[in-house]
């Protein structure tokens, strides 16, 4: 019986080494979901947030595969191509 990603990534949290390092990427995760699922809302393709931008498409790309590193301003502009605004907040750590 083959494992969905999900149960593969819950078994491996129970190492404690990579649990640490998956939370931390927990902020970088909800902004690519957040991203993605604005972009799909609105029906609005890379290439198109791409030129509302200036941002390049494989570049937008790069940021949704978690492969890039976005800057807070490159965000607010991606935000801005998505007729939204960023909020950021900081919570108590749990």
């Amino acid at each position: 019986m083959e494992l969905t990603y999900r149960e593969v990534i819950e078994k491996k949290k129970k190492d404690p080494e990579f649990k640490k390092e998956w939370d931390a990427l927990e902020p970088e995760m909800q902004l690519v979901k957040a991203m993605l699922r604005a972009r799909e809302e609105k029906k609005i393709s890379q290439r198109a947030l791409a030129a509302r931008t200036g941002i390049t498409q494989s570049d937008i790309c790069k940021i949704e595969k978690g492969e890039a590193n976005p800057t807070l301003q490159t965000i607010k502009r991606i935000a801005e191509g998505l007729g939204l605004r960023v909020d950021l907040t900081f919570r108590p750590l749990t």
